[in-house]
């Protein structure tokens, strides 16, 4: 992990901060998402749930339906704005913390993230992995959905990075570099298994829902 790592990662978090109001329409335009939100109600969420990179709170008041606690953690201070004003649950915590840097104070039942994992870049998945198998209590699950290699070709991906990065560009202009991996399902299963996960990971469209229970004694 190095400053190419360091230098997008801080792009990208003030992209986010910067273009927190606008993020929202991107769930207006692209039907598929909300097809994704509806199937929510078919995954194993229960228990206390530990949502990483929670942003404008589009997935937050989901698993709060399904949840006994939701503990919601991302960096940008703007979105988690946003979030915490459409998300009435008394259930909900939100926290503002690195992603990266910050260790859950106890275990979760569940650990959920969406569109998250393709902004890890890859040096940093060992150790993000290991974060969430910490963070699961015996038994848990982590439960996991993004963009597969099929919405590449409606991004400005950015050739010859030494971390896999996309341009993104805001209402007044603004340019910014973000982490974009787009994994494919199988060979995330791969990559997964030969970390010890138990995992299937299945296409939704141009999306993938991932499944995956820790090591034997990490969960």
């Amino acid at each position: 992990m190095g400053s190419d790592d360091d230098a997008l990662l801080a792009e990208q978090v003030a992209y986010y901060r910067a273009g927190a109001a606008q993020y929202d329409r991107i769930y207006a335009v692209r039907a598929e998402l909300q097809g994704l939100l509806a199937l929510a109600g078919d995954l194993p969420i229960a228990g206390d749930v530990l949502e990483l990179a929670c942003g404008t709170g589009q997935w937050t008041s989901v698993l709060a339906a399904r949840a006994r606690s939701v503990t919601a953690v991302d960096a940008a201070a703007e979105v988690l704005a946003i979030a915490r004003a459409r998300t009435a649950s008394a259930g909900v915590r939100f926290i503002q913390a690195d992603v990266f840097s910050w260790r859950p104070p106890r275990r979760y039942d569940t650990v959920f993230f969406a569109f998250w994992l393709s902004h890890v870049p890859p040096a940093r998945l060992p150790d993000f992995w290991n974060t969430v198998a910490a963070a699961l209590a015996p038994g848990g699950k982590a439960i996991f959905i993004d963009d597969g290699p099929a919405v590449a070709g409606t991004e400005e991906v950015l050739a010859q990075q030494a971390v896999p990065a996309v341009l993104r560009r805001l209402d007044d202009g603004s340019r910014y570099r973000i982490v974009k991996v787009f994994h494919d399902a199988r060979t995330l299963t791969g990559d997964l298994t030969a970390l010890g996960w138990s995992v299937q990971v299945r296409s939704v469209g141009g999306n993938f829902i991932g499944i995956a229970e820790p090591p034997a004694g990490r969960g």
